[in-house]
C-alpha cells in the first residue's frame, strides 16, 4: 500500500486542528438550550399564528406540505364529484377514499368525504357501508346535516324505523324546517308503528299456538300414547320411547309433509294414519283418522266399491283383510282386531307412534305372499 502524499497529512492535521479549537455555531447554548429546543418544530408545544419562512423556514416547510396534503384532499373530492354527477359511483367511492387516506386535519373537508362516499355507496344499495361512512362523517362533524340525512335514509333502508326516528330527530334539532328529514320521519313513525302492531300480532299468534301445542301433548299424554324419537345421544338409526314430551315428531308427519295430529273443539284426536300394502308396495295415506273410528270403517270405504288398480286379482276386500303393526324394539308383529278403535291401538303397551303418522301394514288373509312375509317374523294377536 503506497503511503499518503505529503500534503494530506498536513490537510488532515489542520482540520482536526480547527475542530479541537472552533466551537460549533449551531450548537445549543447551555443556559438557553431549552428555549432553542422549543424552536425545533417536532418539539413544538404550540405553532404561532403566523410564521416567518426567514426565521423559522423547517417550520414553514412543515406548513407548505400540511397545506399540500389538504390541497390533495380537496382535489380528491372534486373528483370524485365529478364521477358521482356521471353516476360512476364505484370510481367516485375510489377518489373519496383516496381523499380521506390523505388524513388532513380540515375537519370541514373530511365530513363531506365521508358524507359523499356515504351518497355513493348508498346509491349502488351498500346500505351498511353508506351508514359506517355517515357515522364516520358525523365523528368529524356532529351536525354535517348532510350525514345526519344520509344515515337516516339507512336505517330506512334496512328497517331499523327507531334508529331512523332518532337520527331524524336529531338533525331536525340542527335544521327543524329539513323537507327530508320531515318526511322520513313521518314514514319511519308510521312504518315503526306498523313494525310493533306486526310484532305484537305475531307474538300473540305464537303464544297461541305455543297453546294449542301444549294442549295437544297434554291429550297424548293422558291417552299413554308413547311417541319414537330419534334418538339425540349414539347411533342416529337408535330411537327411543318417550311420553308426553314436546316432541317435533307429532308436529308434522316425515312419511306426509304438512300433516299433524289435529285436538278438536270436543277434545278428541285426529291422526294422519298410513296404510302399508307390502304385497304390491302400495301405500293409502288417511289425513284424519279420528280415535273413535274402527279399523274396519275405514276398511269397507275403502274397498268396497272402486276397487284400487293395482288389485287386479280382486283380492282387497274389507272382511278379507288383516291388520298389523310393527314393534321395532322387540321386532313382533301385533294382529290388530278390525273392530278396534284407532285409540285402542294406539293404547297398547307396544306401539309406539313414530315421526308423528301411525302406521299399519294391510295383508290379504292366508294369502301365499302373507305366508311367507311371516314365516321368518314372530307375530302375535292383540287381546
Amino acid at each position: 500500500m503506497d503511503p499518503k502524499p505529503p500534503e494530506e497529512d498536513e490537510t488532515m492535521d489542520q482540520f482536526m486542528e480547527k475542530f479541537r479549537t472552533q466551537k460549533y455555531e449551531k450548537a445549543f447554548n447551555e443556559e438557553t438550550w431549552e428555549e432553542e429546543f422549543e424552536k425545533i418544530p417536532m418539539f413544538m408545544k404550540e405553532v404561532p399564528d403566523e410564521i416567518d419562512p426567514e426565521k423559522n423556514p423547517e417550520l414553514a416547510c412543515l406548513q407548505s406540505m400540511l397545506f399540500d396534503v389538504e390541497e390533495q384532499a380537496q382535489s380528491c373530492k372534486e373528483e370524485g364529484n365529478d364521477y358521482f354527477k356521471e353516476k360512476n359511483y364505484k370510481k367516485a367511492i375510489t377518489a373519496y377514499t383516496e381523499g380521506i387516506k390523505k388524513n388532513c386535519k380540515d375537519v370541514e373537508l373530511n365530513a363531506v368525504l365521508y358524507t359523499n362516499r356515504a351518497a355513493a355507496q348508498f346509491h349502488l344499495g351498500n346500505y351498511r357501508s353508506s351508514l359506517n361512512d355517515s357515522i364516520a362523517a358525523r365523528k368529524q362533524k356532529p351536525d354535517h346535516l348532510k350525514a345526519v340525512i344520509r344515515g337516516a335514509l339507512c336505517y330506512m333502508e334496512i328497517k331499523n324505523y327507531s334508529e331512523a326516528l332518532k337520527w331524524c330527530d336529531e338533525g331536525l334539532q340542527i335544521s327543524p324546517t329539513e323537507k327530508k328529514l320531515l318526511e322520513t320521519r313521518t314514514k319511519a313513525d308510521k312504518l315503526h308503528r306498523a313494525a310493533e302492531r306486526d310484532a305484537r300480532k305475531l307474538k300473540q299468534a305464537e303464544k297461541k299456538k305455543q297453546a294449542e301445542k301444549d294442549s295437544l301433548f297434554l291429550a297424548i299424554k293422558d291417552r299413554g300414547i308413547k311417541l319414537l324419537e330419534k334418538s339425540k345421544k349414539g347411533d342416529e338409526d337408535e330411537d327411543e320411547e318417550t311420553s308426553g314430551t314436546v316432541l317435533n315428531d307429532i308436529s308434522s308427519s316425515e312419511n306426509v309433509p304438512g300433516s299433524q295430529v289435529v285436538l278438536d273443539e270436543n277434545g278428541r284426536l285426529h291422526w294422519p294414519v298410513l296404510f302399508f300394502y307390502p304385497e304390491h308396495s302400495q301405500t293409502d295415506f288417511i289425513s284424519a283418522f279420528h280415535e273413535d273410528s274402527r279399523f274396519i270403517d275405514h276398511l269397507n270405504e275403502m274397498f268396497s266399491q272402486d276397487l284400487p288398480q293395482w288389485d287386479t286379482d280382486q283380492k282387497y276386500v274389507a272382511h278379507n283383510l288383516e291388520i298389523f303393526f310393527e314393534d321395532e324394539t322387540s321386532q313382533c308383529f301385533y294382529q290388530v282386531d278390525p273392530e278396534s278403535t284407532l285409540l285402542e291401538v294406539l293404547q297398547h303397551s307396544r306401539f309406539c307412534v313414530k315421526a308423528g303418522t301411525p302406521s299399519f301394514l294391510i295383508f290379504v288373509k292366508k294369502s301365499t305372499f302373507c305366508k311367507t312375509y311371516f314365516s321368518d317374523k314372530k307375530r302375535q294377536r292383540i287381546h
